[in-house]
């Protein structure tokens, strides 16, 4: 699509204007007479054309080839690649409109829609643009990289939603409470939730909060595991949208005072997207947070999830054995399920039978047997434990353990020759061990069954655009005491170090400071972030932890003993990211300042 859109450009310079252009490139010392000469007898021979070849061997980029010519042509020139723009200007151009023409728009000036093209002397599409708006059109020229800059940052069309806040304004004008059960699939406040969900599946959004106030309804987002306020809008709209997302998820919509759990599908920009719905009453009305499972946008790839080095032989040496548990653990939120789902992947064949029990089925799986947990109708964890281990399985995945009852049978499970993976809900991969004794499992058997142990949270990726500064007294304090023994001692041991932890070109311990980076705030990276990766401690259950388990040890002591075979922390793995340009100092110890 690029290279078509780069010949576009060369398209519309004529023979007359290609010269001008290059020689006003020449004139300013932007390129070398020399060089154009060259190429010009290199495409004497090839055919191919002359800009679009100087752009090709980086002589000459989009931006100045654009601001060239608009001043040969005498038109306005505007930059737009480092350009913010603002939501409510965005607006006034649709999206596909914008990125089918690559128009976009800039504003409006006495009535005029402003907007920057490639080729301003295209009169048809400055002419099918103001017949679109029903405006004046003023066009003034930027470079392809520009416009797509902009395009970029097209998150929503949050018309619907102004829309659908209008006409709820007027019928409760009109009347004191609406009929919402005759709310059909093109009413403004469909439109409205469809907008919301847009955004939030172009964010790359976790979840979506819809918060009532006294006087407002606030919808923020979790983008990269960080709440963020997306607008706030009247009071009057709530009820109708609260209906609207009930309605749609088979709840009732005349009950109010407990919560509700739901769930279903949308298309979004041509993929479906999951929704569970959680809908809980508040002080000032009923809360609404959407869980979105976006399947297309999830690498089930243990590897570029994070998982490295150490942690990720441990792993792998326990997946390959024929029985025993493999449990991972972490917040809620810390991609536990992902884990597990990119663990079985990495086992999946035809030779074995794998079946899930999970609560609910987040992603499905070809060539997995996944069930759903469903409670009102008696099919819970246990008894759908007890249901699977019926069925021949060799792998069996367990969503998560709740109770002793689970956890009595999954230890079962792995003693009578299955596989089992499931999670639990604790700080670190050593805490796994107490709590399950605490749910009553014989120290015996959890010692004979436990393979590999996996404690993980999930820390913020820097963006691509980012810039390298030098670690200050108390961050390279910070590093050599939590990695300092963990770094290559001199530049023989650097490519062992890397091979061994799983990150190249680690800097050697004894540095007075460390390189780091650090994200471009822009409106693609938010406060310089984008994505997530995992950090994760692996502990292999060996003989040393057995008795320590049979002991009744406690998690410190686990982790202690741990450590001094080799395991990698949680901490440890963030700061070993932190150095190769992965992730932040801070953002380490925003998710992992209570580990050791």
């Amino acid at each position: 699509m690029r290279g078509k859109r780069e010949k576009q450009r060369v398209a519309i310079l004529t023979k007359d204007v290609l010269t001008r252009v290059l020689q006003l490139l020449v004139g300013e010392g932007l390129v070398e007479q020399g060089v154009v000469e060259q190429v010009q007898k290199e495409v004497a021979q090839t055919r191919q054309p002359l800009m679009a070849t100087l752009q090709a061997k980086g002589v000459v980029s989009d931006e100045m080839i654009a601001h060239a010519t608009a001043v040969v042509m005498g038109v306005p020139y505007v930059d737009l690649k480092n350009v913010e723009m603002d939501q409510d200007v965005l607006g006034l151009l649709n999206y596909e409109v914008a990125e089918r023409s690559m128009v976009v728009p800039l504003g409006e000036n006495n009535g005029q829609l402003v907007v920057a093209m490639l080729d301003v002397g295209n009169v048809q599409a400055v002419d099918y643009l103001s017949t679109l708006t029903g405006r004046p059109v003023r066009a003034v020229m930027a470079s392809s990289d520009g416009v797509r800059a902009v395009l970029r940052q097209y998150k929503g069309d949050f018309t619907g939603v102004k829309q659908a806040v209008k006409v709820t304004n007027e019928e409760v004008a009109r009347k004191q409470a609406a009929n919402v059960k005759t709310i059909t699939q093109d009413s403004p406040i469909s439109k409205a939730l469809t907008s919301i969900l847009e955004f939030a599946v172009k964010s790359k959004a976790s979840d979506v909060h819809i918060e009532p106030l006294e006087n407002s309804l606030v919808i923020r987002c979790r983008i990269d595991g960080v709440l963020r306020r997306v607008m706030e809008l009247p009071k009057a709209i709530e009820p109708a949208l609260v209906s609207r997302i009930k309605i749609l998820s088979n709840l009732k919509i005349d009950e109010h005072r407990i919560p509700q759990d739901g769930q279903f599908a949308v298309m979004v920009g041509g993929k479906e997207v999951d929704l569970r719905i959680a809908i809980s009453p508040v002080v000032w009305g009923e809360q609404v947070v959407i869980r979105l499972l976006d399947k297309t946008g999830t690498s089930m790839d243990i590897e570029s999830m994070g998982m490295t080095g150490r942690s990720l032989r441990a792993v792998l040496e326990g997946i390959s054995k024929p029985n025993g548990m493999i449990l991972t653990s972490g917040p809620t939120g810390s991609g536990k399920s992902t884990t597990l789902y990119a663990l079985i992947k990495r086992i999946k064949s035809e030779k074995i039978n794998i079946v899930t029990l999970e609560d609910p089925v987040e992603y499905k799986m070809d060539g997995v047997n996944q069930i759903q947990v469903n409670v009102d109708a008696g099919l819970t964890f246990a008894s759908g434990l007890r249901s699977i281990l019926r069925q021949d399985p060799d792998v069996v995945m367990v969503g998560e353990i709740r109770d002793s009852e689970t956890a009595n049978l999954a230890v079962q499970a792995s003693l009578t020759g299955h596989l089992v993976f499931s999670t639990l809900h604790t700080n670190s991969a050593a805490g796994i061990l107490p709590r399950l004794l605490d749910m009553g499992i014989e120290p015996f058997l959890l010692a004979s069954t436990l393979n590999t142990v996996i404690g993980q949270r999930l820390v913020r990726r820097v963006s691509e655009k980012r810039v390298t500064y030098q670690s200050n007294e108390m961050e390279t304090s910070e590093l050599k005491g939590i990695v300092g023994d963990l770094l290559p001692k001199n530049s023989d041991e650097v490519a062992r170090a890397g091979k061994d932890l799983g990150y190249a070109g680690l800097p050697l311990a004894d540095q007075s400071s460390y390189t780091l980076v650090k994200g471009v705030d822009d409106p693609d990276s938010p406060g310089g972030y984008s994505g997530r990766a995992g950090l994760y401690e692996a502990i292999t259950v060996d003989e040393d932890i057995q008795k320590l388990i049979v002991s009744h040890a406690t998690s410190a002591e686990v982790m202690r003993a741990a450590r001094e075979k080799g395991t990698i922390t949680m901490r440890q793995d963030g700061m070993l990211k932190a150095l190769s340009g992965v992730t932040t100092m801070e953002e380490v110890n925003r998710v992992a300042s209570d580990l050791a």
